[in-house]
């Protein structure tokens, strides 16, 4: 909650740097989240490696497609620092949402993946052996993904980083399901040795669920959408600016972790060119101090209607 609220500058002047500076923090969480579930996961296929079971190896699996997924990731917020060109005139901010859709694609194999072995070893049952191994292999695997999670939807949140932030609730649903293989090594050390396919499985079906999250939130991007919490906000903002006698439209989209924004206002009276450019500064400043993660936004200015003209005439000069 206290990053939801942390003052953050949107002056024009300073949104290159701003913008500079989200990707060096997205860039650092995607580093020290790479290292933690590296780790995580190479403790956990030691234990695989030890004690045979297939809910362990599903989750070991899935952490290890979790901690890759930082790779694409990392490119994109390298890439997205580039200048904008005249053939890319808006940046390269999209490259992280590319990224989003190939952490989509991992999530679906890593699924396809742990649900194949899972079914397998039910024709083809394995003992499972050191239970005990297997039962702390779990809860590793469960405390290195939440503290993973916890970071990057930290990171994420406070950049607007739409595929880190999925990335790590992908972390910690992997932490949670990291909590079910201790389930499995308790039904085995009970005497039920189904229970490692089965709790595989159950994997497996936690795994779907991140991704048609995941697929979801990606989809939005890619499609321009955005929370209609914003919009309003954005309205309200361009309202209380001077002169701003009403909003036509405003349309906003992501590009990467950052929005831009193109709105159409009404000013009051008849205006000259300069004092039409004046209300449109107001306007845009108002918006850029009121939307959290907008960096540049182009406004439309126009007169007002003939109806809201005629309210605005005084008296004495209506025929």
């Amino acid at each position: 909650m206290r990053h939801l609220f942390t003052p953050h500058s949107h002056d024009a002047a300073d949104s290159v740097d701003d913008a500079l500076e989200a990707s060096g923090q997205g860039i650092r969480a995607l580093k020290i989240s790479l290292v933690g579930l590296g780790v995580t996961a190479l403790l956990q296929l030691v234990i695989v490696a030890v004690s045979g079971s297939v809910a362990l190896l599903a989750d070991t699996v899935h952490n290890f497609a979790d901690a890759l997924t930082a790779v694409p990731l990392w490119f994109a917020f390298v890439l997205g620092r580039r200048a904008a060109t005249r053939r890319y005139t808006y940046g390269y901010g999209r490259a992280e949402d590319i990224a989003g859709v190939f952490i989509v694609l991992t999530i679906a194999a890593s699924a396809a993946l742990a649900g194949y072995e899972s079914i397998r070893r039910f024709f083809d049952p394995q003992e499972v052996t050191n239970v005990g191994w297997v039962f702390a292999a779990g809860l590793i695997g469960f405390a290195g993904n939440e503290l993973v999670a916890v970071y990057r939807i930290r990171v994420g949140r406070r950049i607007g980083s739409a595929a880190l932030v999925a990335d790590g609730l992908h972390a910690r649903t992997d932490g949670l399901t990291s909590l079910a293989v201790v389930f499995s090594a308790a039904g085995v050390a009970l005497g039920f040795p189904l229970a490692d396919p089965i709790v595989g499985l159950i994997i497996c079906a936690a795994i779907v669920m991140v991704l048609v999250r995941a697929a979801r939130e990606i989809y939005w991007r890619l499609m321009d959408g955005v929370d209609p919490a914003l919009i309003s906000r954005a309205e309200e903002a361009l309202s209380s600016a001077p002169g701003v006698t009403g909003v036509d439209t405003v349309r906003m989209r992501w590009v990467g972790h950052r929005l831009r924004a193109e709105v159409a206002i009404r000013a009051t009276g008849d205006l000259s060119f300069a004092e039409a450019h004046d209300v449109a500064d107001r306007a845009r400043d108002a918006l850029l101090r009121g939307v959290p993660k907008l960096v540049d936004a182009l406004v439309h200015v126009s007169p007002p209607s003939p109806a809201r003209a005629g309210a605005d005439t005084p008296a004495r000069n209506r025929p």
